[in-house]
């Protein structure tokens, strides 16, 4: 049962993407492990998310929405860790889901010493196979990206390095890249949990789906998540299934990469200078359609 105060603090940060929200808050609810609780952060939502998070009857989920857009999820995540009761944090992607054991299987490495842990989880990206991810042999290198919705880590080390940053101020496109190296130096390598306990729907792979809100891929793999009786199972791991709008735009993406790539191997085309990370951050945005979305 949940006590007083809870053992671990989950943090979704959210923008404008409401109908995602009741499938990934519900692969939080479903845990095995129960005594945490769940902030919801929006970086300044301006939809219907506040209603969608409080209609959730469950005293465990709280709603806070930032009073502007910070454009990155640093902002939300930073307020998570402030409001924090948990001395746990662990982070979900607004989008993506955790299978039922995610959380126990990481406070038990937490309990174990570790004082960051990740698992690994099924990469599902339109038109490929899903796959697990990372797989061995795979080992961290300081600024390695590990994904958010896969770690857990004690939440005094996120305060002692000064929490998370944006990459305009660090060079770095991916702020949990530059969170984890700073927290590995002080606590060591991260405990590595093979296991799939996780299921990563890449936004950046999906053309417009900011502008566009589709749910049906989340709620299919959560569908997937409670019929499986071993979540983590070859079963469950080699599962093929695509959106034929998604695999069609992945697929003109590709067609447009492909034709300049031959035009530049025939000089028709300058190269492009190397993009900053943060000119990176904003043209990621623009492909998923963040930029549409009104202020």
């Amino acid at each position: 049962m949940v006590g007083t105060t809870p053992r671990v603090t989950v943090i979704i940060a959210t923008y404008n993407w409401s109908t995602v929200l009741p499938h990934s808050i519900a692969s939080v609810l479903e845990q095995t492990f129960d005594d945490f609780e769940l902030l919801v952060i929006g970086d300044g939502c301006t939809d219907d998310s506040a209603n969608v998070v409080t209609r959730i009857d469950d005293p465990r989920v709280r709603w806070h929405n930032l009073p502007a857009n910070t454009g990155h999820q640093s902002g939300p995540n930073n307020e998570g860790i402030r409001r924090a009761r948990g001395n746990v944090i662990a982070y979900l992607g607004h989008d993506d889901l955790w299978l039922r054991n995610h959380l126990e299987t990481l406070v038990q490495a937490i309990d174990g010493g570790a004082g960051l842990v990740h698992a690994s989880t099924l990469s599902v990206v339109p038109d490929r196979r899903p796959h697990r991810w990372p797989t061995a042999p795979w080992k961290y290198r300081p600024g390695e990206c590990i994904l958010p919705t896969t770690v857990a880590h004690r939440r005094e080390l996120a305060e002692t390095v000064g929490g998370w940053r944006m990459p305009i101020d660090t060079g770095e496109l991916y702020s949990e890249s530059d969170l984890w190296k700073r927290i590995t130096a002080i606590c060591g390598p991260p405990t590595w949990i093979k296991r799939v306990t996780s299921v990563k729907l890449f936004s950046a792979a999906r053309p417009g789906v900011y502008r566009e809100r589709p749910s049906h891929e989340q709620e299919y793999w959560l569908g997937r998540i409670r019929a499986s009786a071993r979540p983590a199972g070859p079963k469950f791991v080699g599962e093929r299934w695509y959106s034929l709008s998604l695999e069609r735009s992945a697929q003109a993406v590709r067609s447009r990469v492909a034709v300049r790539t031959r035009l530049r191997a025939h000089h028709l085309l300058p190269m492009k200078p190397a993009l900053s990370a943060e000119e990176r951050r904003l043209r990621d945005r623009r492909v998923k359609g963040v930029d549409d979305l009104a202020r």
